[in-house]
């Protein structure tokens, strides 16, 4: 029988399998409050039961985004994936005794996925970001390197985000790379990163005739005054620089990933139809959110208001001084799920700052959602921390002008979530707007709702009636 006393609070167990020879079967085990993940082993030979691969950590252990196993030679060796240095990195381990052979991957920068693992040619090829310091530390580039951690190498070298489909040997593969103001190429190389061939350059011209122009990639310092912030800002076709401009951000600042655009996209997220109504647009990823460094993630821990708002808003503030035509005296923002609970969160934790938000589909407390994610998170058991975060709890502090939008059949985000905080705003005699799509479910609203969300911040950013729509 196994120990349980090795596997308390179990959150679950997963990938139960036999050795191939036998000798013993393991199992995948996640501590619930994430906080202890490890790979278990029951010995069929004698009945003992003992980690193989323990992961401890103070905050959180990244299961859900993070995590990698590869088994080689029956499990004799072992291919794991951990943030044990403070950058997600690769290791080999012993199957047999559970040591750590060497570290395969090291440095200041992340392993964003692994692509292959040969175990024949001892060589992994993976997908990474980071490792060169002068470029945008979120795109992605391939390389290979040795089981043994020696001989890193780059397979592609342009400066830009990149996609690899590899053959069934892995001997070539087509690239595609591109920025969010660079439009994509297409090229065949082989598996050294050697270009064989050009397959297919975008032109963009019709698109710039068109009167569409590029977001400009922004950095500038957050809220430690060290670390770069990256965002983008997108400018309304007709723009001109002698006007002022109220700046509208759209926010997703979940931890399970980054989110501002790294790709060539004419219209990422619909920004560019909101700009073209008169207002300077972006997205920033602040710090809680993932890949880059441990620390940078473990912001958001017990803390998921904090959405990254002290660097969102330095960047902002950074950005104004460059750019006199935005005006962050008049500053709105909108998001759905994470990003409506985020948005709100704007409203009643910064209202110095932000003043209009269109919130859809939001997550207000994170007692009431997935407990995988909440959890994963906000850790357990549920402490003080849930409440300080929740708008629900918070719903008195509101000052500025806030439209809730929710779908009525929302399999989500539970949609009395959004109902709950109408609740506690009415209680707190807090003036907002309130809109229920019926049959809808997690969603930003649809093409009603987005017309909304416009209309909204028309009228309480630029001080303009919107179009009285039943005339048309």
């Amino acid at each position: 029988m196994f120990d349980a006393a090795l596997i308390p609070n179990q959150f679950y167990l997963s990938d139960l399998s036999w050795r191939d020879d036998s000798r013993a079967f393991t199992f995948e085990y996640n501590k619930r409050g994430h906080q202890v993940y490890g790979v278990m082993q029951m010995d069929a030979n004698n009945g003992t039961s003992s980690f193989l691969i323990q992961e401890q950590n103070k905050t959180f252990i990244d299961y859900s985004g993070k995590k990698y196993r590869e088994d080689l030679a029956d499990g004799k060796e072992i291919v794991w994936a951990s943030e044990r240095d403070g950058w997600n990195h690769l290791y080999l381990y012993d199957g047999i005794t559970g040591k750590v052979k060497n570290q395969i991957t090291k440095g200041n920068w992340v392993v964003r996925k692994v692509v292959h693992v040969d175990a024949e040619k001892r060589t992994v090829i993976f997908e990474g970001s980071g490792v060169n310091a002068a470029e945008d530390p979120y795109l992605v580039h391939y390389y290979a390197i040795g089981l043994d951690g020696k001989g890193l190498k780059l397979l592609t070298e342009e400066n830009a985000n990149h996609q690899a489909f590899f053959n069934k040997d892995y001997s070539q593969f087509v690239d595609t790379y591109s920025r969010v103001d660079q439009p994509p190429i297409s090229v065949l190389r082989d598996k050294n990163g050697r270009l064989i061939m050009e397959l297919e350059k975008t032109n963009s011209s019709l698109l710039e005739a068109a009167g569409w122009r590029a977001p400009e990639v922004f950095k500038a310092r957050g809220r430690d005054g060290a670390t770069d912030i990256w965002g983008i800002i997108i400018r309304p076709t007709n723009f001109d620089p002698a006007k002022s401009y109220p700046v509208i951000e759209y926010i997703y600042a979940g931890p399970h990933s980054s989110f501002v655009p790294k790709s060539f996209y004419s219209n990422p997220s619909g920004m560019y139809e909101l700009a073209e109504l008169g207002f300077i647009v972006v997205q920033i990823d602040g710090m809680g959110t993932s890949n880059r460094s441990k620390a940078f993630h473990d912001v958001c821990w017990k803390n998921l208001k904090d959405a990254g708002f002290p660097d969102r808003i330095a960047w902002m503030q950074a950005a104004s001084k460059q750019y006199k035509y935005m005006d962050i005296g008049r500053v709105g923002i909108y998001g759905t799920s994470a990003g409506g609970q985020s948005s709100t969160g704007a409203l009643l934790f910064h209202p110095e700052f932000y003043k209009v938000g269109v919130s859809s589909c939001g997550c207000h407390d994170n007692r009431m959602d997935k407990i995988w994610w909440n959890e994963q998170w906000m850790g357990w058991p549920v402490g003080p921390e849930y409440a300080a975060s929740s708008n629900i709890e918070n719903a008195a502090k509101l000052e500025g002008n806030l439209l809730l939008i929710v779908g009525e059949l929302d399999d989500n985000v539970d949609p009395s979530s959004t109902f709950q905080l109408v609740d506690a705003l009415i209680k707190a005699r807090k003036n907002h707007d309130f809109i229920m799509v019926p049959g809808m479910g997690h969603s930003s609203g649809g093409d009603y709702g987005e017309r909304k969300r416009r209309d909204y911040f028309v009228k309480h950013l630029l001080g303009v009636d919107p179009p009285a729509w039943n005339q048309y």
